[in-house]
């Protein structure tokens, strides 16, 4: 019973460990989700719409350009197990123009555009910690329904802009699935014991 609790404790470590290194990273959110995962990631978009109303507006930012709304989730390639769930306010005004047409066409991750392109830029966290499924939001404020099968802990999430130069082009939120480190433990258990 010892070395049953003792596990329990030792992955919850792990996990808040891990969780810890992702909600403070300033770059490369992929990258690490791959790594935890062990598998590529790929991108569903669930709606990319343009925006017209003034309150979306980026503070100390104007701008008679479009903005975009897009909502969508990365996945596992492999075992299609949902990873992260986000949301993001794209000023195409102030996005590099190879990277505003790689996020249009919807098919890459925004991160994995700007790694493909090759393109500079910074990222400020403004807010990161754990929310309820209850207590998510989007960069409205408005309730969203995440897209994490069977939820029954606080889901992590992370809020950062990214820039572009010395101006804020995109706002992301992203909210991780607090399963994503028991999934992959399981799917090593599995293979070890095809292994023997």
């Amino acid at each position: 019973m010892n070395k049953r609790i003792d596990r329990k404790k030792a992955q919850d470590a792990l996990e808040r460990l891990i969780f810890d290194m992702l909600l403070v990273t300033d770059g490369r959110t992929t990258d690490l989700l791959e790594a935890i995962v062990g598998e590529k990631m790929v991108v569903t978009v669930i709606r990319q719409q343009r925006l017209t109303e003034d309150s979306i507006a980026m503070p100390g930012v104007s701008s008679s350009a479009p903005s975009y709304l897009r909502e969508s989730v990365l996945m596992s390639e492999q075992s299609r197990f949902i990873v992260s769930h986000n949301i993001s306010l794209v000023y195409s005004e102030y996005v590099p123009p190879a990277l505003f047409e790689k996020i249009a066409s919807q098919e890459l991750g925004i991160g994995a555009a700007i790694r493909t392109i090759g393109i500079e830029s910074y990222r400020q966290v403004i807010d990161a910690g754990y929310r309820s499924a209850d207590e998510a939001v989007d960069l409205f404020q408005q309730p969203v329904a995440l897209r994490f099968p069977d939820l029954r802990r606080p889901v992590p999430y992370k809020q950062y802009v990214m820039n572009f130069g010395h101006v804020p082009g995109i706002q992301m939120l992203e909210y991780f699935n607090p399963e994503m480190v028991n999934h992959r433990l399981i799917r090593v258990y599995k293979q070890s014991i095809e292994e023997e």
